[in-house]
């Protein structure tokens, strides 16, 4: 699990840090809200939880808050010394999950923690995901559609039936044999390796930017193809 801590004064952050890399977590640590935009338009992807202190130097929790909900449906906790009613329901309000007020005890907030992504594992499993983001790739499956930094791009059935596989499995590696089972599976059509060859070509002329060094399905040699890390 990965967590975004953005925290001001580095003498909480290091502190912080030092619990939750404890207590098993990654963590990316910033001190300002620049480079917290920065990992977040970036990084979005691989964070699993957002831990914003709402006054910062240079903006606030709430614009960082703001800008994650925009993106994908993260998880955020706001750390604040601001105990008024106020500011705690326009946090809320803006899509925060929690908060917690500042002094607090580690233990409390590695419990919330724990709680926050609790509920959200639930409704990941109740709910199939209908937005997946890949780099610059964004595939929507309730519309059955895939876009290229905005921009649809025209897939036939089957290469939009392949690239879902690999959207359904980031970061694990697939061999061919697995990828022409679940094809066969889904579609119901004959996909010979040969084929299969075409249509990974035919998908990266279509999605990389360097079709030639691709960086979205890359070959694992000896072992298959995969997407993400």
């Amino acid at each position: 699990m990965k967590i975004l801590l953005v925290e001001d004064d580095k003498t909480i952050a290091t502190g912080l840090n030092y619990s939750l890399t404890q207590d098993g977590y990654e963590t990316f640590i910033c001190h300002n809200a620049d480079d917290a935009k920065r990992v977040i338009n970036e990084k979005i992807n691989e964070i699993d939880l957002c831990l914003f202190d709402l006054s910062l130097p240079d903006g606030s929790g709430y614009e960082l808050c703001e800008l994650v909900k925009k993106q994908m449906d993260k998880p955020v906790i706001f750390l604040t010394a601001l105990d008024d009613e106020v500011n705690v329901v326009m946090g809320l309000d803006m899509g925060a999950d929690d908060y917690i007020t500042k002094p607090f005890r580690i233990r409390e907030l590695l419990s919330r923690i724990k709680s926050v992504l609790r509920r959200y594992n639930k409704q990941t499993i109740a709910q199939p995901k209908t937005i997946i983001d890949i780099e610059n790739i964004r595939v929507n499956t309730l519309e059955g559609k895939v876009y290229k930094n905005g921009e649809e791009i025209l897939l036939t059935a089957l290469e939009y039936r392949l690239f879902l596989i690999f959207a359904n499995h980031i970061g694990q590696v697939l061999t061919r044999t697995q990828l022409l089972d679940r094809i066969w599976d889904v579609a119901g059509d004959f996909v010979n390796d040969n084929t299969l060859t075409v249509y990974i070509k035919r998908l990266r002329e279509k999605l990389e930017d360097e079709p030639q060094s691709p960086k979205i399905i890359k070959t694992v040699r000896g072992m298959g193809y995969k997407v993400g890390d």
